[in-house]
């Protein structure tokens, strides 16, 4: 049977190319050309079996537009030298405080500018952040929230540092993960963070994503989490929001949509339940998917984040 020991083996080892292929993949964000990333329309089989054994390509999004409100362009560095953009907004009256925003995968800096407004009209100065590899930061190479903590980190002392006390975090996604975990890394002590949507591992992203593919979550998030780890110097298995959450003393306002196909329900669950902090809120969306819950409902989103605000800002003498 010394036969069925190599059938075995060389899928084994085929299975493992397969993962650190896509491992690359999603962690490589290629610049996309003038328009919408083009799609191969090959009807060859060879040619579709090679793109579903290599995965797909990333491309990370240009931005839509810039702020309609008075911004400066900020400049920041992280440790190895990699370019941080962002947009500092101040509020056009006294402001109550600064609230710094953070992307999702593959997104940027212009796709939150709706929240940026409304953090303004609340009377916030804002701050919107291009992470790594995304926007107009450079770098080709994400680690989906894991490194990009650190350009949490650089934001938050580039307010701190101007002498602001009323810090606010707010991500969606990846960005939710990243804030979780430069809060809980970094030791940061924001007045709140509002964090939408985060998964709850990297295997459990990786899970959602073969889920909507339309193939087996197992063995590839489990595999291709192992890959990523190895490509990016990290332990892939070991990125756990959830375990990072543990940390997370202030005030927390996290939000989900029960729709969501990405992230489930379970995964918010062990997230929230996780958080330390005494003072912390879940908000669900009834009928919303992996989206911004602005745009879906505005008129909860604006009353429970102006709630949260109100509630977790320190008091002013």
């Amino acid at each position: 049977m010394i036969w069925i020991f190599w059938v075995l083996l060389a899928q084994f080892i085929l299975v493992n190319i397969s993962a650190a292929f896509y491992a690359y993949k999603i962690t490589h964000l290629y610049k996309a050309p003038a328009g919408m990333p083009p799609s191969s329309s090959s009807r060859n089989i060879f040619a579709k079996t090679w793109r579903l054994f290599t995965g797909p390509k990333f491309y990370r999004e240009a931005l839509t537009q810039t702020p309609g409100f008075v911004y400066t362009t900020v400049a920041l560095k992280t440790k190895k030298d990699i370019l941080i953009e962002a947009w500092y907004g101040k509020a056009d009256s006294v402001s109550k405080g600064t609230v710094i925003l953070f992307h999702g995968l593959t997104r940027n800096k212009s796709f939150l500018l709706d929240e940026a407004v409304a953090f303004r009209q609340m009377g916030y100065s804002v701050m919107l952040v291009d992470t790594r590899s995304h926007g107009n930061s450079s770098g080709d190479y994400t680690t989906i929230g894991y490194r990009e903590s650190e350009e949490v980190k650089l934001g938050y002392d580039y307010i701190s540092n101007s002498g602001e006390k009323n810090i606010f975090l707010w991500g969606t996604s990846m960005g939710a993960v990243e804030i979780v975990k430069a809060v809980s890394g970094y030791q940061l002590h924001p007045a709140g963070i509002i964090i939408e949507m985060p998964f709850l591992s990297l295997q459990s992203h990786l899970k959602g994503r073969a889920r909507i593919l339309g193939f087996p979550e197992q063995p590839f998030s489990f595999l291709t989490s192992f890959w990523i780890g190895v490509e990016r110097g990290f332990n892939g298995w070991g990125f756990n929001t959830a375990r990072y959450a543990r940390n997370v003393k202030c005030p927390v306002l996290m939000q989900y949509g029960e729709k969501d196909e990405l992230v489930l329900k379970y995964e918010t669950d062990a997230v929230y339940e996780s958080i330390a902090s005494a003072r912390k809120k879940l908000v669900m969306y009834e009928n919303a998917n992996h989206e911004y819950f602005l745009k879906r409902d505005p008129v909860t989103w604006k009353k429970e984040v102006s709630d949260f605000l109100n509630e977790a800002a320190p008091p002013t003498f």
